[in-house]
């Protein structure tokens, strides 16, 4: 018999709650078909912020008053990233798809660590794709996870396994010997790297950056050079990341030069392709990540350029049975069999820390099946063209001034002014407070710089118009303020 209780969770009125559910997904829908019309961004005001810090409620309330408040006080005040106009990071911008999914995933409840259920088949095929998109062999392991960050962590783990051997998982640091691990990196890569190193107990110390040619890509002579003066001083170099889409300017590094250099070396060859990995979708752009294929693992983002909802970070590895040796602890309450809930195995937690993991793949799997890899390669290059186009109109403004190459599809310029950085820092801010817009800020090579990525699907001409309407006549109007 259903449970009827008072205790239980579930609605005593499913009709009511039917209702108020088509309400609130009508809500979602109207507001992702009216985003051009909105402030891509808005500061929130004290005292909604304020309502956030209220003690914990003892008594509910009414589903439709904590939606109406959601509404009115949570979703006018979100980043932005799912408008059009925002720019300023590489946030992926969702689609009505994914939402769905979500919801679908979310009302299966599914913990995907392990057990035998269609739900791991789902990820299993995610996996199976992207084997084939890389050029990856069919005994290569992959793991759904938060981003990008923790995929870059869990390659680590595994060259270090590989570096040190099973005792590192019982013994730590201790028991490696006496061994002095490093690790290689550019100077352009994501702070995330550096980050690895210090949870993995290497400590940021063992992280060698190597500085950039003028292309913002890695200078392989510079790198190859540190590790043959590390070996003779007596360290041990065992991993190095290239990147795939640098956070500044969109950068790719040489990856068959750094693959060549890791073969010889004989180094882990890891790709943090946060983003730009999944350029291999789009013929035009993938020749630019030649070498992708040798590597030992790629780190990348499905809720970027895939417009995938957040999160959903993946991470590839070539050798399925070392990253499975990596991670995997066999214990009595997960118990495997070839038969019954129990059979399946491997699972996703003999490839990872996560024991409880959530259905991640099923909004991905949602995405590709409905619009196709052909389509999301052609959307991608096609955020790379406003890029371009940006970046023309950047050009023919004398008030403006590119301060990098468009490698993909990240702009950074500026507007001349006295004391630049400051004037470029207070219009960035400008822009964003009206509502118009919303760039962001990066330093290159010790300057204040605007910074565009064009990532959403939803951004066309008229958007890149828009912002740079909004630079140049708010960047005009600062000019005018009489100096204090």
């Amino acid at each position: 018999m259903p449970n009827t209780s008072d205790e239980s969770l579930d609605p005593q009125d499913w009709p009511s709650l039917r209702l108020q559910g088509h309400r609130m997904l009508d809500d979602m829908l109207d507001y992702l078909a009216t985003l051009r019309a909105r402030p891509v961004w808005q500061p929130i005001p004290a005292p909604l912020r304020a309502g956030f810090a209220q003690p914990l409620p003892q008594e509910g309330r009414a589903l439709e008053e904590v939606h109406a408040r959601f509404m009115q006080e949570v979703l006018p005040y979100a980043v932005g990233n799912a408008h059009p106009g925002f720019f300023g990071w590489v946030h992926g911008g969702g689609t009505p798809v994914g939402m769905l999914a979500e919801m679908l995933a979310a009302g299966l409840n599914a913990n995907l660590g392990g057990r035998d259920q269609m739900p791991l088949e789902v990820e299993r095929q995610v996996l199976h794709w992207m084997r084939e998109l890389f050029g990856f062999p069919v005994t290569a392991s992959g793991l759904f996870l938060t981003g990008t960050s923790m995929a870059n962590m869990l390659a680590l783990l595994v060259a270090r396994f590989r570096a040190l051997g099973p005792a590192v998982r019982e013994q730590g640091l201790a028991g490696a010997g006496g061994a002095r691990l490093l690790a290689y990196t550019s100077a352009g890569a994501h702070g995330c790297i550096a980050q690895a190193l210090d949870l993995a107990g290497l400590g940021t110390a063992a992280l060698r950056v190597i500085p950039m040619n003028d292309q913002f890509q890695i200078d392989t002579a510079a790198l190859e050079a540190a590790i043959v003066a590390d070996r003779a001083a007596g360290w041990q170099p065992f991993f190095v990341a290239a990147t795939a889409g640098s956070v500044d300017v969109g950068a790719i590094d040489d990856l068959n030069a750094v693959a060549d250099i890791a073969r010889r070396h004989e180094l882990w060859f890891h790709v943090d392709g946060a983003y730009g990995a999944l350029a291999m979708l789009s013929p035009q752009l993938a020749p630019l990540l030649a070498g992708i294929e040798r590597a030992d693992s790629i780190a990348f983002d499905f809720h970027k350029w895939a417009q995938v909802p957040y999160d959903a970070g993946f991470i590839l590895v070539r050798d399925g049975d070392l990253h499975r040796r990596t991670f995997d602890a066999p214990a009595t309450y997960l118990r495997r069999d070839t038969r019954g809930m129990a059979a399946g195995s491997p699972w996703p937690c003999d490839f990872g820390p996560d024991l409880s993991r959530g259905f991640r793949a099923l909004k991905t799997w949602f995405t590709i099946e409905v619009y196709g890899a052909a389509r999301i390669g052609a959307l991608i290059a096609e955020t790379c063209a406003l890029a371009r186009y940006l970046a023309e109109r950047v050009a023919e403004q004398a008030e403006l001034e590119l301060l990098a190459p468009v490698a993909l599809n990240i702009v950074c310029f500026r507007h001349r002014a006295p004391d630049i950085d400051r004037f470029n820092a207070a219009l960035v801010a400008d822009v964003q407070e009206s509502g118009r817009a919303a760039p962001s800020l990066t330093t290159l090579r010790g300057q204040t710089a605007i910074r565009v990525a064009v990532v959403n699907h939803r951004s066309g001409r008229q958007d890149i118009d828009a912002l740079l309407d909004a630079v140049l006549t708010l960047g005009a109007a600062r000019l005018a303020i009489p100096p204090q």
